[in-house]
């Protein structure tokens, strides 16, 4: 499909990937999700991007989940991989192999490793030449809670000119910089947030949307707030927010990926396990993880409580 600016608009959610306890792969698993999760008023799916323990994977378990989800995601839906290596050249391979198994656009991660030699001129050169080379539309991904690297707005600004970047993840929670972005970006240009505990604040900032983790255990509440705020119930919108933060803080920053797939488990979707050496919460978290989604975090006068 031919991605365009207005698919960028809503919520999208960075899916997981559930392993069993030996560490394998369920595509059973991720199918049952992605099925629940299309009925939820979300506007399309990035696979593999951190939330999917994209670094815990080798090339073919790669290529095999998102073959997996493709299979179950229709054209109604926006279909983003994520893709990242250390290298422009290790990207470029990356972005094409997963264009070939049915990737609509790369969200592509910042390279991080020899982090002193990462500066904003370097990422200008490194995003440049990825998407010269991308047969699918990029997107950047900010994340500098993980990599210790920062997109700049302005660096953004510069990249936002290339005909083949439609977009960015902004992950951190600088909402000063996010609204820099928006103001020196094309209103063409999709600016996205991908922190949950912000969302209210970034769609003031002039967010199009959010590409949230929260979203995967609570999606009709990341969705209503998506959709009040644009009707004008911003006070609304705003309360959604106030319930939203203390689960979205604790299943990313406070108990990580395990924190999360325990909170799917939780809320009727398939979680699964981590891949070691990351670690399932343990029992005191887990009681906090089902206090908070036992909070009702209610969407609309009449929708089911979540």
């Amino acid at each position: 499909m031919t991605l365009k600016p207005e698919q960028l608009r809503g919520i999208l959610l960075p899916t997981t990937t559930p392993f069993d306890a030996e560490g394998h792969i369920l595509p059973s698993a991720i199918g049952t999700n992605l099925q629940q999760w299309s009925t939820k008023g979300v506007v399309g799916f990035v696979v593999l991007g951190s939330t999917g323990e994209r670094v815990h994977l080798d090339e073919r378990e790669y290529l095999e989940v998102i073959e997996t989800s493709r299979a179950v995601v229709s054209d109604d839906f926006v279909f983003i991989v994520g893709a990242g290596q250390q290298s422009t050249l290790g990207t470029i391979n990356e972005i094409r192999k997963a264009a070939e198994v049915g990737a609509d656009a790369v969200l592509v991660i910042t390279p991080n490793y020899y982090r002193a030699a990462i500066n904003q001129e370097t990422l200008v050169s490194y995003y440049t030449s990825v998407a010269d080379a991308s047969p699918v539309p990029v997107l950047l991904y900010s994340m500098p809670a993980l990599t210790g690297i920062k997109i700049e707005p302005a660096t953004i600004a510069r990249l936002s000119e290339h005909p083949n970047i439609v977009g960015v993840k902004d992950s951190s929670n600088d909402i000063a910089g996010f609204s820099e972005t928006v103001r020196l970006c094309p209103d063409d240009f999709a600016v996205m947030t991908g922190n949950g505990t912000v969302l209210f604040d970034a769609l003031r900032a002039g967010a199009t949307g959010g590409i949230l983790a929260v979203g995967c255990v609570v999606p009709e509440v990341c969705v209503e707030i998506f959709r009040a705020f644009n009707s004008g119930e911003i006070d609304f919108a705003s309360e959604l927010q106030s319930k939203l933060t203390p689960l979205a803080a604790a299943v990313t920053t406070r108990f990580g990926i395990g924190g999360l797939k325990t909170a799917l488990d939780m809320a009727g979707y398939q979680g699964g396990a981590v891949r070691s050496p990351l670690r399932s919460p343990d029992e005191h978290a887990r009681r906090e993880i089902l206090e908070l989604l036992e909070h009702r975090l209610e969407c609309r006068a009449g929708a089911e409580p979540i």
